[in-house]
């Protein structure tokens, strides 16, 4: 069973493309005709003018796919069950952190993809020193779910891909977890916490501990002393990356 299982149910109701995030991965996709979006989810950021295959090993995430996303299949990262150069590109967002073999996933979407090969993802180095992981949740460092390699390394194992950074704005409608770092008040709410793998994963007695901290510094005007800055902003870089590989 996968971590989506377990963690996936309701997962479509605060996780919804970000426009503006999706313009930059439409462009890092250059113009590949085909793509196979690996670790597809319940479609986020998949390019509706391109030909898409999404590939995800969850059947609790495949479930909440809308009736008019592009056709997927069950199946992980690290076995694509494709013929070699199937693609123009292949495309994963925000989900290499949950691979099993990130080196063989990364070879699996060189072998199927042509040209290109997309991936979004994070920082921990950045997202481990939000306010949100420092002040309140420490324990997000130590989940097993985010051990997982830099934007760096992955450009390493790529022989060389570009690493872009991606600024989340302030509004953001996509619901992951540092979407959130202008809009505290948000966190308090379960139906966003249940969004978040990571949230979901933790100790429910320090996410409980660590809720009642910033609630009382909400109430208090604590964050807004240490932090009120943050909402005058209109984005903010919070480690999201584009690695981007040319293979051909």
């Amino acid at each position: 069973m996968s971590d989506y299982d377990q963690i996936g149910e309701g997962y479509a109701r605060t996780r919804r493309p970000d426009p503006r995030i999706a313009a930059e991965v439409n462009r890092a996709l250059g113009d590949a005709r085909t793509v196979v979006n690996v670790g597809a989810g319940t479609g986020s950021y998949e390019p509706a003018e391109r030909e898409v295959t999404a590939v995800e090993p969850s059947q609790a995430m495949l479930d909440q796919r809308p009736a008019d996303a592009a056709p997927a299949v069950l199946a992980s990262a690290e076995r694509l069950p494709f013929p070699d150069d199937s693609f123009d590109a292949a495309l994963a967002s925000m989900t290499v952190h949950h691979w099993d073999d990130v080196p063989h996933g990364l070879a699996e979407m060189r072998r199927v993809a042509r040209d290109r090969i997309v991936i979004l993802t994070w920082d921990p180095e950045v997202s481990y020193d939000s306010w949100l992981t420092r002040e309140y949740l420490p324990g997000l460092r130590e989940i097993d779910l985010f051990n997982f390699v830099s934007p760096r390394e992955l450009a390493q194992m790529l022989a060389g891909a570009d690493v872009r950074p991606v600024p989340i704005p302030a509004d953001c409608r996509d619901g992951f977890i540092e979407a959130w770092w202008a809009r505290p008040e948000a966190y308090l709410e379960p139906v966003v916490r249940d969004g978040c793998s990571g949230l979901r994963a933790m100790d429910p007695d320090e996410m409980a501990a660590g809720m009642e901290r910033l609630e009382a510094d909400l109430r208090t005007g604590a964050w807004d002393e240490r932090h009120g800055h943050l909402r005058t902003e209109s984005e903010h870089d919070m480690g999201y990356r584009l690695v981007v590989a040319e293979l051909s």
